[in-house]
């Protein structure tokens, strides 16, 4: 229909490694057939708050986390851009993927609910001078991008909108 959307992939509860590749395989090809994809966006299984068959599973390592982005951004070179969803990483661990492949933290974000219903600790929300300070820290260029990725200025947020949302941010 000519839509474009990001993509996503929830990974570390019940898959194996080859689940996971074949989950890469079918997002690159659809891809490749509709140029769709706008960006890439891995979730982390957060087993907190599981029950009966996944009560026994461990949260994703740091290393493993980092490891599904590295290798994503390197399968993926068809889609443009690949989040680091600070909300299931924790702002630290999504500072130090942008040198993993990762060239967009996702934004602000006003009030997360499905993570933290699953049982995340990490904060509900950033403020963009913590998101900012992360991505320089990390020697990134912060800019501020709408939902197709294109670059925006603070200057056009507010002045198209009546109230300012959330700050998406993205590495130059």
């Amino acid at each position: 229909m000519g839509g474009r959307s990001t993509c996503t992939m929830l990974y570390g509860h019940i898959e194996t490694l080859a689940h996971r590749a074949d989950h890469l395989r079918q997002l690159r090809q659809l891809q490749d057939e509709t140029g769709g994809f706008t960006g890439f966006v891995p979730f982390a299984f957060e087993p907190g708050q599981s029950h009966g068959t996944l009560a026994h599973i461990k949260r994703a390592s740091a290393f493993e986390q980092l490891r599904n982005l590295a290798v994503s951004r390197i399968y993926l070179d068809n889609i443009d851009h690949l989040t680091a969803y600070w909300v299931s990483l924790g702002l630290p661990l999504a500072q130090v993927s942008l040198s993993y492949g990762v060239d967009d933290l996702h934004g602000t974000i006003l009030e997360e609910k499905i993570f933290h219903m699953a049982g995340a600790t990490t904060p509900q929300q950033q403020s963009v001078a913590a998101l900012e300070h992360a991505i320089r820290e990390a020697g990134r260029e912060p800019v501020q991008r709408d939902s197709y990725y294109r670059h925006i200025s603070p200057r056009q947020t507010t002045e198209t909108r009546a109230t300012p949302a959330p700050a998406e941010l993205a590495c130059a």
